[in-house]
This record gives C-alpha cells, sequence and structure tokens, in this order.
C-alpha cells in the first residue's frame, strides 16, 4: 500500500469511529481504532514533512531580504532529510500481528529435573518482564515437575495499550540453552540443559472458526508430580482437532468447562499460525526457527551462570547481567532482535 492509499484510509477512518453506530459493535470499534493508531504515526510525519518543505520554499523566498530567514531556510534543510528518514522507517510494511497479545509454551527437553527448573526460570523470567510492563499474565495449563520446575507450562500474556505483547516477545520462540550446576549435581560439574519455547499470536474467535465436528474432546482425571491424583474427578480436557491433528490437553482448573475454554484458547492460537504459515512464506520461514526439537544444538540463545553471561546467538547479542535478565529485564535483548529485523525489512525495501 503506497503512501497516498495510507492517508486516503486514514481520512476513512477517522470517519467511522466518528460515527457512533460503529461503536456499538466493539470488536469492531477496537479494530478500527487500532489501525488509526498505527497510521496516526505515518501521517503525523507526513504532515510535518509535508509543512517543513512548505516552510522551506517561504523561507528560500524571504531569504533575500532578510538574514533571519536565509538561518532559518538552512535549519528547516538539515531537518527535512531527518524527517523523510522518519517516513521511511513507517512506512516499512508491519507484521499484521504485533498489537497481538501471545499464549507462550514452554517445554523441558533434554536434562530432566534440570530442564524442568530451567523452563520454571523461564516461565518467571517473562512474568516478572510483563508486570515490569503493565500486562496481564495467567497460566493456562502447567505439568510441574517433582523438584518444582515444569515439564510443561503454557501463559497467556495481555497488553494494555496500543503495542502488542507479540511485537516485544515474538522472537522467543526457539531452543534457550543453560548451562550452570544444577542443584542434583553433587560433584559440582556444569551441566548444558535446554527448554523449548513456542511464541502464538492469540487468536479471536472471528480470527479462527473452529467446526465442533471437527473436534474430538476426552476428558480425564488430572494428575500432579509424581502421578498423585490432584481431582477425584474427570476435569482435565484434551482436544484433538481432527483435520489438522493437533492436540492440546488442560488440567490448570478444577472445571471441565474452564479446562475445555482454556483449550480452545491454546487450539485457536495454534489454528492461526498454521493457517499463517499456509498464507505466507515468511510467516512460515519464521515459525520454523521456532522450536522442532527441544534439543541443544538448535538454540537461540544461551544462559551461562557461572558467567552471568546471556547470548542470543541469531544476532550476536552478548551482555553479562544475566540474573537481572532472569529477573524481568529482557528490553535490551527484545530491542537488539526488534532492530535486527528493523534493519533486514529496511534492506529489502531500500
Amino acid at each position: 500500500m503506497n503512501l497516498d492509499e495510507l492517508l486516503k484510509e486514514y481520512s476513512e477512518l477517522e470517519l467511522q469511529l466518528a460515527d457512533p453506530a460503529v461503536h456499538a459493535d466493539q470488536h469492531q470499534a477496537r479494530t478500527l481504532g487500532r489501525r488509526y493508531s498505527q497510521l496516526t504515526p505515518i501521517v503525523a510525519t507526513y504532515r510535518e514533512l509535508d509543512a517543513a518543505r512548505d516552510d522551506l520554499t517561504a523561507a528560500k523566498e524571504l531569504a533575500g531580504e532578510d538574514e533571519g530567514f536565509a538561518a532559518e531556510a538552512a535549519e528547516i534543510e538539515a531537518r527535512i532529510p531527518q524527517l523523510e528518514e522518519r517516513l521511511k522507517h513507517l512506512l516499512i510494511p508491519r507484521d499484521p500481528n504485533d498489537d497481538k497479545d501471545i499464549i507462550m509454551e514452554i517445554k523441558a527437553g533434554e536434562g530432566g529435573e534440570e530442564s524442568a527448573l530451567f523452563a520454571g526460570d523461564l516461565l518467571r523470567m517473562y512474568l516478572r518482564y510483563a508486570e515490569r510492563l503493565g500486562w496481564k499474565t495467567e497460566v493456562i495449563d502447567s505439568q510441574p515437575s517433582d523438584l518444582g520446575g515444569y515439564k510443561d507450562v503454557t501463559v497467556a500474556i495481555k497488553a494494555k495499550g496500543d503495542e502488542g505483547v507479540w511485537f516485544r516477545l515474538k522472537f522467543e520462540g526457539g531452543v534457550h540453552r543453560v548451562q550452570r550446576v544444577p542443584v542434583t549435581e553433587s560433584q559440582g560439574r556444569i551441566h548444558t540443559s535446554a527448554a523449548g519455547v513456542l511464541v502464538y499470536p492469540e487468536a479471536e474467535e472471528v480470527d479462527v472458526q473452529i467446526d465442533p465436528n471437527d473436534l474430538r474432546i476426552d476428558v480425564y482425571r488430572s494428575s500432579g508430580p509424581g502421578g498423585q491424583s490432584v481431582n477425584t474427578t474427570d476435569s482435565a480436557v484434551r482436544i484433538t482437532h481432527l483435520p489438522t491433528g493437533v492436540v492440546v490437553s488442560c488440567q490448570n482448573e478444577k472445571s471441565q468447562l474452564q479446562n475445555k475454554e482454556s483449550a480452545l484458547r491454546i487450539l485457536r492460537a495454534r489454528l492461526l499460525a498454521i493457517a499463517q504459515e499456509e498464507a505466507d512464506a515468511a510467516a512460515q520461514a519464521e515459525r520454523k526457527s521456532q522450536v522442532r526439537t527441544v534439543d541443544r544444538s538448535e538454540r537461540v540463545r544461551t544462559y551461562n551462570f557461572p558467567e552471568n553471561r546471556i547470548s542470543d546467538h541469531r544476532v550476536g547479542f552478548k551482555a553479562y547481567n544475566l540474573d537481572q535478565v532472569l529477573d524481568g529485564e529482557l528490553n535490551a535483548v527484545t530491542q537488539a532482535l526488534i532492530d535486527a529485523e528493523m534493519a533486514e525489512k529496511l534492506a529489502q525495501h531500500s
């Protein structure tokens, strides 16, 4: 979409959002408002640039009569390239999911109990990061391990305001490797283990239509660490989406209905990701960069405890404040990945 089309769309959105009838449908009003917020910086920068060009023309015409206008013309002339560069950045196509909330799955991999403990550390890191940004979190499902970690845990993260969670956390998908002395290690040797992270944009019901006839729903009793029964009724739910073979299980809630609703949320997010992969080759490449097998060799990031070092292998990011990162100070890491994506897009569109 070119600039003229975006300006036209912005004007149409202004008219629509001024119509009280539009706000009767909250979903439509939210969708239009989100798009309006996305276009506002583009339109504001374009208008500022357009005004600067007009001011430059006027200042140059008056410069012969007044030296003050000559100085003003020089200032405006220096500012115009900055505005042009800002507009160029803003016009780079956005990821359509950037303003969405997410569902994140963290899975223990190689390393047994140590891997499960590390999965718990990652969950805590993301929960702390979300807390710092004022985001809302909800653990949808979990399979705790005997020592207090997680074999598998699923969390929903929701943003406040216009910037979505996906924009900040979409690059977290992949295999995360840890190097440290496990609590179970009596000889003090450093071990390497891994946990996998999968990130999905959360799908609303309008995004993904699920035919109930395509679902096989099984119920069973929830179980805790070591196989202990945590529920005496068949409240755990397993949903199989027959056309795709996607299977989702939930047992966190005491109510079968609540577990079913949670499982459907995860299923919608997974089906949306699959649909986008099929429709968009770029999205498919991005998804492939996430976990295929939780194998140490496919790492995206390493957490080295003895050196207090965190390394992101995709962009060469390295810092020696691992303790702070695990306490939720993730901004430097996520920003390095966002900047790398921006640089790649700029190269593609230059």
